[in-house]
């Protein structure tokens, strides 16, 4: 997992959303509604019953009328975090596995550290949900849930993120490899339904696309088997150059695909390569993530 002084770096950012947040608890995001923030929203005159320790004293001696000044109400925002838990995710020389928990940390330590509500979701046990506000005094909970994940077997992505309980707006963090054929095939795609769904909910989408650096730049050569990690099936392949060739050329398609879905959708997309620097991973490739 990344460090104190990573953390520390972390803790000057954000999460930007995209709207406003509705919902009924306190903490750091500003509201439609109106409270007593330190925040000035604006003026409305004085009516029976109001709070007389917010007359704008000045407003009465220029005007002589009463005016009563109103704020922003600092409300807790919802940050949704699902974590792909399925084999696929615990493949490569440095494991997508272990990227995929430090993108979930990051995030977690972000909302945490901003006052808002955090749901932890294991896609293949959204019933068992890890909630957590109050600040980052809860995020050595957060550590310890992501260290008990177990990457095995499949998960049905789209049928988790529609069994989330969702109320109001709030961000949807998915942290997954998103190589699965239910999931990227170009007609009925499950992944534009997981945008759609999320849209229709009212959930701005940020997409981490979590790839070993071995999937995106192909190394192996000569005939290979290939067995899928999740299902068992082998494939026998030449990696010649035009495989290879062909290969790139699907992968940058889909990657294409997947931004602007996600860019259409008003979420942020991003590829994440496990050998890319940590730092540089999350504080130069998600920046636009994040408020300072």
């Amino acid at each position: 997992m990344l460090d104190s002084k990573f953390y520390d770096m972390l803790s000057r950012l954000s999460l930007v959303l995209s709207h406003k947040s509705n919902m009924n608890m306190s903490g750091n995001r500003k509201s439609v509604q109106k409270g007593v923030s330190a925040e000035f929203s604006d003026f409305r005159e004085y009516m029976p019953g109001d709070d007389l320790r917010r007359l704008d004293w000045n407003v009465y001696a220029r005007l002589d009328r009463m005016y009563i000044r109103e704020y922003m109400e600092e409300k807790e925002a919802v940050v949704n975090v699902l974590l792909d838990t399925s084999a696929s995710m615990d493949y490569g020389e440095q494991k997508k596995s272990v990227l995929a928990q430090e993108l979930a940390a990051a995030v977690s330590f972000l909302a945490l550290n901003n006052m808002d509500r955090l749901i932890l979701y294991d896609m293949k046990e959204m019933n068992r949900p890890l909630v957590q506000s109050g600040g980052k005094k809860s995020f050595a909970k957060v550590l310890d849930w992501l260290n008990l994940r177990r990457f095995e077997g499949e998960t049905d992505m789209l049928e988790a993120t529609r069994r989330m309980p969702l109320r109001g707006q709030g961000v949807t963090v998915l942290i997954s490899d998103f190589l699965n054929p239910a999931l990227v095939e170009k007609d009925d795609s499950g992944y534009e339904k997981i945008l759609q769904y999320l849209n229709y909910r009212r959930q701005r989408p940020v997409v981490l696309q979590t790839l070993a650096s071995e999937e995106l730049h192909i190394l192996m050569d000569g005939t290979r088997n290939l067995i899928d990690m999740e299902t068992g099936q082998k494939l026998r392949v030449t990696m010649d150059a035009e495989a290879v060739r062909s290969y790139e050329e699907e992968l940058q398609s889909l990657l294409e695909r997947m931004k602007k879905g996600c860019v259409k959708a008003r979420g942020f997309y991003a590829v994440c390569d496990t050998a890319r620097d940590r730092e540089k991973l999350i504080f130069e490739d998600l920046r636009e993530l994040y408020d300072i």
